[in-house]
């Protein structure tokens, strides 16, 4: 199909202008920013009073296939995620079994072909006994796989890299990004001790924040950006939950230019204060901490010490979410209002477009080697999102005005229920097909494509 997008303001990360789109079959054809557009036979789209962004790529996904399909699999999640605006993951690989050998990692790229909506990749598991696997996997002409998966805290999957000698090798890996779940697995233990002899098995869960503490993220981030400065690491720092992490990545990329740092959109939305009407279901590793940390997280992707959004989609069965604290399984389902939560946090803030670009599109691409994708280029794959960014929605209610106002998760839930959420999604293109019109899911047919990893990033 031939189209001609006319009259969006196209936000890129270098400016936000007025400007038409030209796509033909997979890939834009064109870009012009007046009036002399050169494109016949092509449907014409007014795009009058939308953002038009290069599709989310979300690097940090959990959707639970295989072995955990009854909260979720690649076909549900993937679908919620192009709702939202979301063309390309990244998935992590603490699923059953994990992806931590190279045969694992092929049998998970055969299951999501033909049953993905998004652009699929996945990243890889570290162990303390698998160096000889990711060794392999990061030698050769190309690259299969997204980043090294590091667990420096135990969360779902209990894949937890206790070794020293195991985290020093993987971190002294070349051609590949280290991510870093950074949480110290023996302050989070002796947290629990004590809130277990406190408590007893009625922990309420408004002290998750203190059992996964802010002491244990410093502390594990602070070891994580001096190994990586020591040994030249491309280190991604996932889930920045704190302001003390923040100062420390600032200063840390003078050092090494190589590390950058992610953050969701929970923990820009949420704080402390939401633990005692949502309770388990804000639950996630590392805690949601307080509202001075929410806001300097805010300032910190304002400021572009935050690199990336990754949802951290991580969905569970609302029945879990109900349990006693200690049996509450950690993790949110959230991919498909990620990009509509940051646009509210950006208006809220200041943060301009141009940011919010970057952070959810081609910053990833960039960091993680994702070739022709996340950037609204000739050339490149047409994997576009439209949104309003006036319009507000209601998650949950306001179904027919935003594909992301659904909720489709195959668990059914998140905590953004009754959010009041701006920047409707009104259009998502991927691979040059149109997947959501007039905010309304219409592609009744998979159409994502395996991703491509660049060897020279």
């Amino acid at each position: 199909m031939r189209y001609l997008l006319k009259n969006a303001l196209i936000a890129t990360p270098v400016s936000t202008k007025k400007g038409s789109v030209a796509i033909d079959g997979e890939k834009i054809a064109g870009i012009w920013y007046d009036d002399k557009t050169d494109f016949q036979d092509a449907e014409l789209i007014d795009l009058s009073g939308l953002v038009l962004m290069a599709g989310g790529i979300d690097a940090h996904v959990h959707f639970r296939e295989p072995g955990m399909t009854s909260k979720a699999d690649i076909s549900t999640e993937s679908k919620a995620a192009l709702s939202g605006g979301i063309t390309s993951f990244l998935d992590m690989p603490n699923t059953n079994p994990p992806t931590i050998s190279i045969e694992r990692l092929k049998d998970k790229q055969l299951l999501a072909g033909g049953r993905s909506y998004c652009n699929f990749g996945f990243n890889f598991g570290a162990t303390d006994n698998n160096l000889e696997e990711i060794s392999a996997l990061c030698t050769g002409d190309s690259r299969m796989f997204g980043g090294i998966k590091v667990f420096m805290g135990s969360s779902t999957g209990n894949m937890l890299v206790e070794k020293e000698e195991a985290l020093k090798s993987i971190f002294g890996v070349r051609n590949a990004v280290v991510m870093v779940h950074s949480e110290d697995e023996n302050i989070i233990r002796k947290n629990l001790e004590d809130a277990v002899a406190r408590y007893g098995e009625d922990i309420p869960i408004i002290v998750h924040p203190d059992i996964r503490s802010r002491k244990a993220c410093i502390r594990s981030t602070a070891k994580a950006l001096e190994l990586a400065i020591k040994l030249g690491t491309r280190l991604h720092i996932l889930h920045i939950s704190t302001a003390e992490e923040v100062e420390m990545i600032r200063a840390a990329k003078i050092h090494n230019p190589d590390i950058t740092a992610e953050t969701s959109a929970n923990y820009l939305f949420f704080c402390d204060e939401d633990y005692s009407k949502l309770q388990g279901l804000i639950k996630c590793n590392p805690a949601i901490k307080s509202s001075s940390d929410k806001q300097a997280l805010r300032k910190a992707l304002g400021d572009g010490i935050i690199d990336t959004i990754g949802s951290d989609h991580a969905p569970h069965l609302l029945s879990e979410k109900s349990r006693p604290y200690r049996s509450c399984p950690s993790g949110i389902p959230s991919i498909q209002q990620s990009l509509s939560a940051v646009l509210t946090v950006a208006k809220e803030d200041g943060i301009s477009y141009e940011k919010v670009a970057s952070a959810m599109s081609s910053k990833t691409a960039e960091i993680f080697g994702i070739a022709d994708r996340g950037r609204i280029e000739t050339g490149c794959k047409a994997d576009l999102v439209a949104f309003d960014p006036e319009e507000k929605f209601v998650v949950g209610r306001d179904k027919g005005v935003s594909s992301s106002a659904a909720i489709d998760y195959k668990c059914g839930w998140t905590p953004y229920w009754g959010k009041e959420l701006r920047g409707a999604i009104k259009m998502v293109m991927i691979n040059g097909n149109i997947s959501v019109r007039d905010g309304k899911f219409i592609d009744r047919s998979p159409h994502g494509q395996a991703l491509e990893f660049r060897t020279d990033y």
